[in-house]
């Protein structure tokens, strides 16, 4: 694993922490971070988060991380030792919402050939009197 990766899963690792643990925001759901993008300098991180629930529940996690910006980044910038902490740019992951409805065509696709696989009807030879 090289140095880029290290650093990319320890700021995923320390921004999942303090937003479950130290950031208290009532407007926070229930958020995932699913992952860093990390420029090639180490100055700039995407931090992909997803969250259960509703458009709604988007909303209102994407202003209160968004308010919340510089204490993490100070908070991160403590923790990991680096020359500069990275700025941060916290963008949706709704990639396992895709994820779920895909599952739910291809359940009804599923269902739908069962519906056309019902067993044939034998025929019966009926015999010459």
């Amino acid at each position: 694993m090289s140095r880029h990766d290290k650093v990319a899963e320890a700021i995923r690792k320390e921004v999942s922490l303090i937003i479950h643990d130290e950031l208290k925001d009532p407007r926070l759901g229930f958020v995932t971070i699913t992952g860093v993008e990390l420029s090639q300098d180490l100055r700039y991180a995407k931090v992909f988060y997803s969250v259960l629930g509703k458009e709604e529940d988007y909303k209102k996690t994407k202003s209160a991380l968004d308010s919340g910006l510089g204490f993490i980044r100070s908070l991160i910038a403590r923790r990991i030792r680096l020359r500069l902490a990275p700025e941060i740019l916290f963008r949706e992951d709704r990639s396992s919402e895709y994820s779920v409805r895909i599952q739910e065509v291809l359940n009804e696709i599923e269902e739908l050939k069962g519906g056309l696989r019902e067993p044939k009807k034998s025929r019966r030879v009926r015999k010459k009197k």
